[in-house]
């Protein structure tokens, strides 16, 4: 699919929004080396549009946050092309979280919080915690993110994690420390084979009842 169409496809009536977020990316996040300088030119397609289609697994008006935001990837773009969605940025680093703030209000995307904090730290648990979906994208190994992201997650809620080819993997060597988490029923799967290329792959574990 050519790029245009894509973006299109993808963003609708907000993609002005997300050329705006693009050019922020590209400008002061590049600047302020959230962005590889390699990658400006590849940001629609290995970021925004990579990263948007997560939208595809998640049921509408959902509560989603995303840990360890960093630029506001997977945040941003899914905030975007979902308005329906209720989205919660988690970053700890002062200068990251200070660029997604100006990032929010430079844009007026009302249904996006920004919090600065870990995922595992109490406060920011009881602050945010019960939502439909926590995702993430090159935070952690599988293990240790499962640790941090489902117990933010409501009981049956789960975690939807960008991860590469390894992800198999990583489930297999991971599987104990997931189970202790409270996590199980995991499926991976990908998203977005119209749209980008190659797909984005996710894995989805859900946070079983009972489970602390």
């Amino acid at each position: 699919m050519q790029l245009d169409t894509a973006k299109n496809k993808v963003f609708g009536a907000r993609l002005e929004l997300a050329e705006a977020y693009h050019d922020l990316l590209a400008g002061p996040g590049s600047e302020r080396g959230f962005i590889g300088p390699r990658e400006a030119d590849r940001l629609w397609q290995r970021h925004l549009l990579n990263c948007a289609v997560v939208g595809e697994a998640i049921a509408s008006s959902a509560r989603v946050i995303d840990v360890g935001s960093g630029a506001g990837l997977p945040g941003i773009p899914l905030a975007i092309a979902r308005p329906d969605l209720d989205v919660i940025l988690v970053e700890p680093l002062l200068k990251r979280s200070t660029f997604l703030t100006e990032v929010v209000e430079e844009l007026g995307l009302t249904n996006i919080t920004v919090v600065r904090g870990r995922a595992e730290e109490k406060p920011v648990r009881a602050r945010v915690g019960g939502a439909d979906v926590v995702t993430s994208r090159a935070v952690a190994p599988l293990g240790k993110l499962a640790k941090w992201c489902l117990p933010l997650a409501k009981k049956g809620g789960a975690m939807v994690a960008m991860k590469g080819e390894s992800v198999a993997e990583e489930l297999a060597r991971d599987a104990k420390e997931i189970a202790a988490a409270g996590g199980s029923d995991a499926q991976i799967f990908q998203v977005g084979r119209k749209v980008v290329d190659p797909a984005t792959t996710l894995i989805s574990i859900t946070r079983t009842a009972g489970s602390r």
